[in-house]
């Protein structure tokens, strides 16, 4: 397809791109937008360093890719090259949504569907709200002067309603969302959006400021998935361990920071907001092992990150569209379930904590999550609301003190927003895990 220029490695990434935003404030149409969009991300390596373009010049990409290598030096052992040498060398198509676009979806229908749900608020005490649904389809081609030629589709849609409550003294903030692969999948959701409402309501009507204090706290799926994603999932991103001896070493692979009970997995081949057949290098998404039965047992990696570290690619270079260079990224990245029924687990706290949804979390060594509506758990029972403001912990003290995973078990994906590194935000990413215990956190 293009002439790759020898002595030089090159990879040709193409993106072509579907959006539909669709917004509200209570039910005034603020935002309607269609937007199709196509791209490409070159590069080209001399083994020395890279040299990148970005462009909307779908022809002209014979043109960028001349240019790059008029600035790199040929290298007539490029093969030999020890990142080059890790590319692997990919040939597949694989397209799932021809037949079930959200493209062929008309756009009062999904108007229709969002303002559908709005009329379920009735109550006074949501007092304001603003929404919207989403959609995205991408069909990604990707082309190496190694052989690699694949093309993949993805697709995910959603819908996010953000609610401001107030009752007497008690205001709140919080919102109800869902995401799916299929418009269908956000059909018929009458009672889940009418069920969040409620429940938002009576919390802003009836929870009280907990008592600061260390106590035992289950996280919900949702929570279980940010807490991941958040406090550890970053900390298995390798490039921050590249040229970090103390890193690597608190990082060192076989080292045990919990019990057997906890596997922690990220998995590019689940469908949904991290879904990634292929990276954006052109390595074959998979699911690895980043902690097994309390073992540290794998990182993330792209090519640059794995030759560097001698360690196996995982499929996890990733970048937010066609402008940016891939860099290492999550994709699902998940507690795996466990064999308890979630009603065992809570039979046996008597004086913890139940976070059951989270406005947002953030951390490195030492995490915080703010949930947006939490319990105490009394005597075995989820009892009243309780105000938390943050649940905080160091991650591998948190991790040793995991000692509850429930065989309940969801995945859940962001509804507008996403995963943040460096410059390139909001990239796409899927999380959840199944009911998690443990021991001891600072809740205030």
């Amino acid at each position: 397809m293009y002439k790759f220029p020898k002595g030089l490695y090159v990879d040709v990434r193409i993106e072509e791109t579907f959006d539909t935003k669709i917004g509200f404030k209570k039910l005034t149409l603020e935002e309607h937008k269609i937007r199709n969009n196509k791209g490409a991300f070159i590069r080209v390596f001399d083994g020395r360093r890279w040299y990148y373009s970005s462009t909307t010049d779908i022809d002209g990409i014979q043109a960028q890719i001349d240019t790059l290598a008029e600035m790199a030096a040929a290298n007539p052992d490029i093969l030999e090259h020890p990142i080059v040498k890790a590319f692997e060398v990919n040939q597949d198509r694989i397209l799932q949504y021809d037949k079930e676009s959200v493209t062929d979806i008309p756009v009062e229908e999904k108007q229709d569907l969002l303002e559908s749900y709005l009329a379920l608020i009735r109550d006074p005490v949501i007092v304001h709200h603003s929404s919207f649904y989403v959609d995205n389809k991408t069909v990604k081609s990707i082309y190496t002067s190694k052989g690699t030629r694949v093309t993949f589709d993805k697709q995910t849609c959603g819908i996010r309603i953000n609610l401001e409550l107030a009752s007497g003294e008690n205001k709140n903030q919080t919102s109800a969302t869902r995401a799916g692969v299929f418009f269908e999948d956000l059909l018929n959701l009458e009672d889940f959006f009418q069920t969040e409402f409620d429940k938002s309501v009576t919390f802003t009507r009836d929870a009280e400021p907990v008592i600061p204090g260390e106590y035992p706290v289950l996280l919900s799926p949702e929570a279980t998935g940010v807490f991941t994603h958040e406090s550890f999932g970053h900390k298995s991103e390798s490039d921050f361990m590249v040229g970090d001896e103390t890193m690597k070493a608190e990082w060192a692979l076989g080292k045990r920071i919990g019990k057997d009970l906890l596997t922690i997995i990220d998995d590019g081949t689940v469908l949904g907001n991290g879904y990634v057949p292929y990276d954006d290098e052109g390595t074959k998404g998979r699911k690895t092992y980043i902690i097994t039965n309390g073992i540290l047992s794998g990182r993330l990696h792209s090519i640059a990150t794995a030759a560097q570290l001698g360690e196996s690619l995982t499929g996890n270079a990733r970048a937010m569209n066609f402008e940016f260079e891939p860099i290492v990224r999550m994709t699902t990245t998940y507690i795996e379930k466990g064999e308890r029924p979630l009603k065992d687990i809570i039979s046996e706290m008597n004086n913890g904590i139940y976070v059951e949804t989270i406005k947002h979390g953030s951390g490195m060594s030492t995490f915080t999550l703010a949930p947006a509506r939490a319990y105490k758990i009394e005597n075995g029972k989820i009892t009243k609301p309780v105000k938390v403001s943050v649940v905080t912990g160091n991650v591998f003290t948190t991790l040793a003190d995991v000692d509850a995973v429930s065989e309940e078990f969801e995945l859940v994906s962001f509804v507008g927003g996403g995963c943040g590194k460096m410059e390139q935000w909001p990239l796409p990413v899927g999380f959840g895990g199944p009911y998690t215990r443990v021991k001891k956190l600072k809740v205030q």
